[in-house]
């Protein structure tokens, strides 16, 4: 969430805040229309509350005078109708600027995050700047297939009973890789927590709309999550919406910063606006696995967190030995709370083409805010601290790259050397 004390200061050296962020609307190819509403309906509250605190005076000076002129024996009732009078005018102000505060919070929450200032401007993805590769893509001697054909071919994937039972955009994973998928949730929470120092945890798979509100999902992205009819509990639709409200309206010790967690869950989405994108394989699901890396840290620490948050995702790909790039994402390309993302991209041969298998970004104080998550230094008052979260990776997609990667000409699919322990000394899959 923007500070909207933020917006209002006066210009520091020619440039304020509002030009800053008017400018940064339009770098993210949004309208600037939200801020100006926001701005107007903000001067008419102070206004408001300037004109009551006014009346209120008014009101004291009066009730002032009312004990002097019952001590000389005068008539009150007048000045006693001008206070009660006065009383409801202040009631009336106060009572609409509370409501308009009220607006001025509920248009604020669907405002984004401004992106620092390494962010490349852009309008799409094709702006996104490649920061670096690793890995050699392999030459096949042969057609590849993709990994839902393989995973047909293998038995070892059925998206038709998942239709039946279910619906489109599920899957049932059996057999290798049932295996292969708690194997990769093991591989990554093992490398996140005990190579890394990040704290294991599993949270709620369920979470109540303040949660979600505190993430930034709602109330800009609330179709995208699945309800549970008649309660006020929602499907996560990553561990990133439990783990950050963990410390919702809590106040840190600076001394505890930086935090880091490793977290496991399942996550659900709707998927409401990718009609017709992916509608084959694991690569765009209702459901799937993910392993999330969530940081609180210190504001003047937190670029430092997001390059070895961002590391510490890309060592499960190194480690895999798939290749991969990592993306500066644009203005343009960046989620809505972001303010510097980086993501991952892994090869995947079978579409010839990298695809996201992270998104590490750092959100600044924008879900701090809104959640109210602070921390105090010793003797200073409290501050928001700076989140940052990433996948670590999502496991379905991990799935996929090891399969795309791994195939061989006679159909048998390869396990990576750092899986095998994790797969009961598996070293390939066969029919």
């Amino acid at each position: 969430m923007i500070d909207i004390k933020l917006l209002e200061k006066k210009a520091e050296n020619g440039t304020s805040y509002y030009d800053e962020y008017k400018q940064a609307l339009l770098n993210r190819g949004a309208t600037t229309e939200v801020l100006e509403q926001v701005m107007e309906l903000n001067k008419k509250r102070r206004e408001m509350i300037t004109v009551a605190e006014g009346e209120k005076a008014k009101q004291n000076k009066l009730s002032g005078e009312i004990g002097k002129l019952k001590r000389e024996g005068g008539d009150v009732s007048t000045v006693m109708a001008e206070v009660e009078k006065l009383k409801g005018t202040v009631k009336d102000l106060e009572a609409k600027a509370t409501e308009i505060d009220a607006q001025v919070t509920n248009i604020a929450l669907t405002m984004p995050n401004k992106p620092h200032s390494s962010v490349p401007v852009g309008s799409s993805e094709k702006e996104n700047k490649v920061l670096k590769t690793w890995g050699t893509p392999a030459t096949f001697g042969f057609k590849v297939k993709e990994h839902w054909e393989l995973g047909e071919s293998l038995d070892i994937i059925d998206f038709e009973r998942a239709g039946k039972t279910t619906g489109t955009r599920f899957a049932f994973l059996k057999g290798a890789a049932a295996q292969m998928e708690r194997g990769l949730i093991q591989f990554m929470m093992d490398m996140h927590s005990q190579k890394h120092g990040y704290t294991e945890m599993i949270p709620p798979f369920m979470v109540n709309s303040n949660s979600l509100l505190g993430t930034g999902q709602f109330p800009k992205f609330k179709e995208d999550v699945f309800n549970l009819t008649g309660t006020d509990l929602y499907l996560i639709p990553t561990a990133e919406v439990p783990v950050t409200n963990y410390y919702n309206n809590e106040i840190l010790s600076e001394t505890d910063l930086p935090k880091n967690f490793c977290a496991y869950s399942p996550c659900f989405r709707s998927e409401a606006g990718s009609a017709g994108r992916d509608t084959k394989g694991l690569i765009r699901q209702h459901q799937f696995d993910k392993v999330e890396l969530m940081t609180f840290a210190h504001p003047d620490k937190s670029y430092e967190a997001h390059e070895a948050l961002t590391s510490h995702a890309e060592q499960v790909l190194i480690d895999l030995e798939l290749p991969f790039r990592r993306m500066l994402l644009c203005t343009g390309d960046m989620g809505f709370g972001s303010a510097k993302t980086h993501d991952l991209e892994v090869w995947l041969p079978g579409q010839n083409t990298y695809r996201e298998i992270s998104s590490c970004s750092n959100f600044e104080d924008f879900q701090a805010r809104r959640a109210n998550i602070r921390f105090r230094s010793a003797g200073g008052k409290p501050q928001f601290v700076h989140t940052l979260n990433g996948s670590g990776l999502a496991v379905g997609r991990t799935l996929v790259a090891i399969l795309e990667n791994y195939q061989r000409e006679d159909g048998s699919v390869a396990i990576p050397k750092a899986l095998q322990n994790y797969m009961g000394g598996r070293k390939e899959i066969r029919k």
